[in-house]
């Protein structure tokens, strides 16, 4: 556990790996949306009532959560560390069980809101500007999911706007290949 933690967040990924690691994952998952239309959009129509992707992503919510919370130095706090360890597992149960309702949109916003602190860190007073395109991304990850945790059926509105004309879909699969290569070379080149 230790292990992931510290690579996540002690020193943290590097600038030029997480870059990288960002733009191959906007051009991969952009291209695959562009070029295999026919699959993708069906599977975004069922991803916000999908419970058993929804079960995954709450696990591995919970999981990265309990990391942080076992790892990190908690100061004066230390003795509730067991108690709400325990709070975490039950939690995780319970939201299984009892949180059916749009479960993989909520699961998936919890692990953007996660995510973006690895991101932010990485790129945390380094050079060059261009190191912002990433904190762009961090942030609209982590205000997206904020939004899908508290009001999931906007995530199903969302994709039912985007599929619903063929340009928009297009559009923004191109738009996410654009944006992937550009952090792309900006993370081999200057970062």
């Amino acid at each position: 556990m230790q292990a992931i933690y510290n690579l996540l967040y002690e020193p943290g990924i590097p600038l030029k790996v997480m870059g990288m690691l960002i733009g191959v994952w906007l051009i991969a998952s952009h291209a695959v949306a562009l070029i295999k239309a026919d699959l993708v959009k069906p599977w975004l129509k069922g991803f916000p009532r999908n419970e058993k992707i929804g079960t995954i992503l709450v696990i591995i919510a919970f999981a990265w959560s309990f990391i942080i919370w076992s790892c990190m130095d908690l100061g004066e706090f230390f003795k509730i560390e067991r108690p709400v360890q325990l709070i975490l597992v039950a939690g995780c149960v319970g939201v299984i069980v009892y949180v059916k309702e749009f479960l993989a949109v909520r699961a998936l916003g919890f692990l953007m809101i996660l995510a973006a602190a690895p991101i932010l860190d990485s790129a945390f007073l380094k050079e060059p500007q261009t190191r912002l395109l990433i904190v762009v991304i961090a942030y609209a990850i982590a205000v997206k999911g904020m939004f899908w945790v508290g009001m999931p059926y906007l995530m199903r509105d969302q994709i039912n706007w985007v599929l619903a004309k063929g340009n928009r879909y297009k559009g923004g699969a191109i738009a996410g290949i654009i944006y992937g290569l550009l952090v792309l070379v900006c993370a081999i080149i200057w970062w």
